[in-house]
């Protein structure tokens, strides 16, 4: 999927665990788990928006778009 998720580097830079963060914006673990390694299918703006006030950080901090491999085409 050319969507990157990336809240493990901004987890990392704050030094908090997933659960700690889980429990900040009102998630399971489990469904943060899913959005962190980009097994999502959508994310809503509320959860975009808990997440971006917990970390102090900018929706671009944790998403971002690759291009998709085109080698074998």
């Amino acid at each position: 999927m050319p969507i990157v998720v990336d809240i493990d580097v901004m987890l990392a830079r704050r030094k908090m665990s997933v659960g700690e963060l889980a429990d900040r914006i009102g998630i399971t673990p489990a469904n943060l788990a899913v959005l962190k390694n980009g097994r999502a299918k959508a994310v809503r703006f509320t959860t975009l928006g808990a997440l971006c006030e917990v970390l102090k950080c900018q929706p671009g901090d944790l998403l971002r778009w690759e291009a998709e491999d085109t080698a074998g085409e």
